[in-house]
């Protein structure tokens, strides 16, 4: 099943390689022709909808760091799909409790419960701008998202980083998972390169996707980054 997903990867990263920053902005602006068209979206339901953006990397590609920077820097709410279910799973619900379970059978909450749990802290924020961290992981997330929000995300922000540079980012930081070694980061990476990777793919063929080299230092891929948002900043 894997396999035949990724066999249109190489057609994905040969196509949407690096340029430069001039470029890149053309490019976004052309991905976003809907967004960045006021005639397009003078009802007011459409300008009170959320604004959502999935930022979606590997282990390591730096886009927790660069969500807390733009989250600062330009106003946007930042939800993490795990730390939802974390504080889903250690409250007295019934889905916490489900979670729980499904935790120490070693299974994964499903789709819907983590998607629902998204939709009320949107629901539930005064800020109408949301980064979505790590979601969705799959095609399964991503169907469930656009089947029970009803709408997909405006763009999607990817981190595109060498797998070395993953490893050795991962191996270094003091917040990793206390069995995080060689073999478990890489074997992390297989797992998103098979189930990650095809959501990006679909929304690189959609029109949606923004690519930032993840490589240098914070600051130098947030220089990337900045742009994107700047250039949203009168229109979110």
């Amino acid at each position: 099943m894997y396999r035949r997903r990724l066999t249109s990867l190489p057609l994905f990263f040969s196509h949407f390689h690096q340029v430069k920053r001039a470029d890149q902005l053309k490019i976004y602006q052309a991905f976003s022709a809907e967004i960045l068209n006021p005639a397009e979206s003078e009802s007011s339901s459409t300008r009170n909808s959320p604004f959502v953006a999935f930022v979606l990397g590997g282990p390591g590609s730096g886009k927790g760091t660069q969500c807390l920077k733009i989250a600062e820097t330009f106003g946007f709410e930042h939800i993490g799909a795990g730390d939802l279910l974390r504080k889903e799973m250690y409250s007295s619900t019934e889905e916490g409790a489900m979670i729980q379970k499904l935790m120490r059978e070693g299974s994964i909450a499903p789709s819907e419960v983590t998607v629902k749990l998204i939709r009320k802290a949107i629901e539930s924020a005064e800020n109408r701008k949301f980064l979505i961290d790590g979601f969705p992981r799959s095609e399964e997330n991503r169907t469930a998202y656009e089947r029970i929000i009803g709408a997909e995300p405006n763009f999607v922000l990817f981190f595109d980083c060498p797998e070395e540079v993953m490893v050795k980012r991962v191996l270094n930081r003091n917040e990793g998972r206390v069995d995080d070694n060689e073999h478990t980061v890489k074997e992390r990476l297989k797992v998103y390169k098979a189930v990650t990777l095809p959501v990006v793919n679909h929304y690189a063929k959609k029109g949606k996707l923004y690519k930032v080299d993840g490589t240098g230092t914070q600051e130098e891929i947030f220089e990337r980054v900045r742009p994107i948002f700047t250039s949203l900043s009168s229109l979110v």
